[in-house]
């Protein structure tokens, strides 16, 4: 089945799995890794709205940025267009980060399920249960009780005053402000919605 293309100015859910019964993380300072080799490929090419890094796979809520952002880049002329490019920058994500995996933990071969999953955000019901669901999955598959206990998440950097590269206040708007967004992500998450959002 084709992919979903990566399209200039739409929003998505992005996911993906260890390729097998292994973990993608193994100690606190791959969390780090991970997310400072996102920043360098992902960052230039998609506004990012939260995130849940898990032992053996990881959401993303984002944004693909505008074509006039996206053709600023220097080596977009290298590809046909605007989801090839963006793909690209998914795959460098992922080599990159799992070669420096493979030689710190001193494995071979492949660590991420290839052809990572995405999905289209249509609406915004759907786009405030997602980050829900993104916050919620510590506590969905039994890591946590309370989802601010979950060190890898954005949930607390949503409410930090801190600078950061998430889009904070784009999200507390589509709730209302931070006490409703608290209030949002108290709710039992419908077991219907869970598994729209997850297909693994």
């Amino acid at each position: 089945m084709a992919k979903i293309p990566l399209e200039a100015n739409q929003y998505y859910h992005i996911y993906n799995h260890a390729n097998g019964n292994e973990n993608i993380f193994e100690n606190e300072g791959n969390y780090y890794f991970f997310l400072r080799r996102y920043a360098k490929f992902i960052n230039p090419i998609a506004d990012t709205f939260a995130y849940c890094l898990m032992p053996n796979h990881f959401h993303i809520a984002l944004k693909i940025k505008s074509v006039l952002e996206i053709e600023s880049i220097a080596k977009y002329p290298k590809y046909n267009n605007i989801p090839s490019f963006c793909s690209k920058q998914f795959s460098n994500l992922f080599s990159s980060y799992t070669q420096a995996f493979n030689k710190q933990q001193s494995r071979r071969g492949s660590l991420f399920i290839p052809n990572f999953s995405r999905k289209l955000v249509e609406d915004e019901h759907y786009f405030k249960n997602l980050i829900h669901y993104i916050h919620f999955n510590p506590v969905h598959h039994g890591f946590v009780d309370d989802l601010r206990d979950w060190n890898h998440s954005s949930f607390e950097s949503l409410f930090s005053k801190k600078s950061s590269s998430l889009n904070k206040e784009i999200v507390l708007d589509w709730f209302g402000n931070r006490n409703e967004f608290f209030n949002f992500h108290q709710k039992e998450i419908d077991e219907r919605m869970i598994l729209e959002l997850e297909d693994y």
